[in-house]
């Protein structure tokens, strides 16, 4: 998994890299265009944008605002952004609306509305704009009235006419004002706002149609002159959001795809680092090893010991299995483990667990490989594949194998397990006991197999530590998900035992279908209640005795998956009633009862069970 995510990061690179190339040269043109434009497209930090049609004059570029002088702004000395209406005219921008196209301005230089009546809109591109009053208006020249009134006087233009000028809506009658009866018109005005001839200083809003770059702006693009055309229309290009993020690429592409070369080079690093660390640490783990004189192989040896890897005889979570011969009469199953799982964990699990042991119960090592990142195991080879191929019911006369064997096949994994926790140097946690860890040679004596998530720990020490839960789901214990059950101990694999035993029993799956009501029924305690109701187990009976033999076997498999995992046997327990005749074995607690009832009777029968088997001494 590693090297497969380190070579599709060298790919997403290599791919990010020519994409990045060619998008740069695409937008590269584009950056030159308007790079220069955007450097100072502000009169100070709180001025407002300015981008074509307009352009500060002398700070940005002729080719960055409209050919036509009216689109020219200036900033004054206090970085105020001023557009020049007319040469005796500025006004000083406070917005520019470029969706709308509509400039908010102010006048602070004296009589706006004298200017007005001064300024030729038909030579500018720009007009008074106001949503709210658009009518037209005519100025009255009062000078020959005797009295005075202040409606609708515009005072500025008195000063300079020396005389009232008044102003009132084109579309009035002067009857409607009898005051302005006697007066003398003096100019009709049109397109400026009724307003804007009131006041000494006026906000102004100016509107602009040509060139026209609204569908631009509303697009979120920008706008320029057509190239190479000699009329003025216009083009949209680019994105306002998108164009900063391309200078921003333009600018620093450079570093980023170094950056992403040194990330890709150091996961490389790291990569095959910690590949050599954990080759480094195998191999110093089979340097200390040697003393168990193991036989290692080459990986060209394994290739013709299993003729190319050709008869596959299953898959499991850290490897492949293969058939092989180590000569003409031995047979071997070779297990090529994947590199991607454990990281050698499981390679160091098996060869330190298996290679330590040798009985008859326990599959044994033959040798390993362990060549660069290719590691393998090599075990003796066992005929009749796993106990799960013969797990199956008593009335299918073709697979199953009889209780006396089923016994046997028990005895023989208990006794497995009772080494694996008391008969070496260290005990050994295996945390997987299921029908496919348990191999079957031509005899069908059993050998308990698949070490990957074995631990080993003191003997004097019965509660370990997990950080993860280790098992296959349906025989994990449940203290193994949850420390609320009780600690982590052997007797986690009791349980697994347990639930081996009752498959066995049952000859189907935990969960099974009970066909009258189409109900699922949890099968141990299908067993327990009938057990319970002193009735027979309901299972096919062959020969003489098989019969007890079916009782002792749910009986030990009900005693072993006990919830509380002081209340199950140890394996010493378990051997001794499996080689008893079975006679007043107890029948344990309800492991599957949760009223305060059950609790109270699984106790009380479980002090029963000790006190007859309590033969072996265990710390729990």
């Amino acid at each position: 998994m590693m090297k497969c995510s380190s070579d599709k990061l060298v790919l997403y690179f290599s791919c990010f890299f020519f994409f990045s190339v060619i998008k740069f040269s695409h937008v590269h043109g584009l950056v030159e265009d308007i790079n220069t434009c955007k450097s100072s497209s502000r009169c100070g930090k709180n001025g407002p944008s300015v981008r074509f049609p307009f352009r500060i004059k002398g700070k940005q570029p002729d080719n960055c605002g409209h050919p036509e002088h009216w689109f020219d702004l200036s900033c004054s000395q206090n970085n105020q952004t001023i557009l020049h209406l007319t040469p005796s005219w500025n006004l000083t921008i406070k917005n520019i609306n470029y969706t709308s196209q509509i400039i908010s301005a102010y006048d602070s230089q004296g009589c706006t509305p004298g200017k007005i009546l001064n300024f030729n809109s038909s030579l500018s591109p720009f007009r008074f704009h106001d949503i709210y009053d658009q009518y037209d208006t005519t100025l009255l020249d009062c000078s020959s009235k005797n009295e005075s009134t202040e409606i609708g006087i515009v005072n500025c233009l008195r000063d300079v006419h020396h005389h009232p000028v008044h102003r009132m809506p084109s579309n009035d009658t002067v009857g409607y004002y009898e005051y302005f009866l006697s007066c003398v018109k003096m100019n009709d005005i049109s397109y400026v706002p009724f307003d804007y001839l009131e006041l000494q200083q006026k906000k102004l809003n100016l509107s602009w149609s040509e060139p026209d770059c609204r569908s631009c702006e509303a697009n979120g693009e920008y706008c320029r002159l057509r190239r190479n055309t000699k009329n003025f229309k216009t083009e949209c290009y680019g994105k306002p959001g998108s164009l900063t993020k391309f200078i921003a690429v333009s600018t620093t592409l450079g570093s980023i795809l170094l950056v992403g070369a040194v990330v890709v080079l150091y996961r490389l690093y790291s990569y095959y680092k910690m590949k050599k660390d954990y080759q480094t640490k195998i191999e110093k783990f089979l340097e200390d090893y040697k003393s168990f004189k193991p036989t290692r192989f080459s990986y060209a040896h394994l290739k013709r010991m299993t003729n190319q890897f050709k008869d596959e005889l299953g898959q499991g979570a850290y490897g492949t299995a293969y058939r092989g011969k180590l000569s003409d009469e031995i047979l071997v199953a070779v297990k090529v483990l994947n590199h991607s799982k454990a990281n050698g964990e499981e390679f160091i699990n098996e060869v330190g667990t298996i290679g330590r042991i040798h009985h008859v119960n326990v599959v044994r090592l033959v040798g390993f490989c362990a060549e660069g990142f290719r590691r393998a195991l090599v075990y003796e080879y066992l005929p009749n594949d796993s106990l799960q191929k013969f797990i199956s019911s008593a009335d299918a006369k073709d697979n199953f194998l009889g209780w006396k064997r089923l016994h046997d096949i028990v005895l023989g994994v208990a006794k497995g397990i009772d080494y694996l926790h008391q008969g070496c140097d260290q005990r050994i946690l295996h945390f997987d006991i299921k029908p496919q860890n348990i191999l079957l040679d031509h005899d069908f004596n059993p050998k308990v197999s698949d070490f990957g998530l074995a631990k080993l720990c003191g003997k004097d020490q019965s509660i370990v530590s997990m950080t993860t839960a280790k098992g296959t789901i349906g025989y994990m214990a449940p203290e193994v998900f949850s420390r609320n059950f009780g600690n982590v101990s052997f007797k986690s694999d009791v349980y697994s035992f347990g639930m081996l035993i009752l498959e066995m029993v049952g000859g189907r799956n935990i969960v099974d279908e009970k066909k009258e009501n189409d109900e699922q029924i949890y099968f141990p305690e299908w067993i327990y209640n009938l057990l319970e109701e002193g009735e027979d187990l309901r299972l096919e009976i062959g020969e003489e005795g098989d019969a007890k033999i079916a009782k002792k076997l749910a009986i030990v498999g009900l005693w072993c998956i006990q919830w509380n995992p002081t209340d199950r046997p140890c394996m010493k327990t378990v051997i001794q009633i499996m080689e008893g005749d079975g006679e007043n074995l107890p029948i344990p607690p309800n492991p599957f009862a949760s009223t305060t009832s059950a609790t109270k009777k699984a106790k009380k029968a479980g002090k029963r069970i000790h006190l007859e088997l309590e033969i072996i001494s265990e710390t729990e």
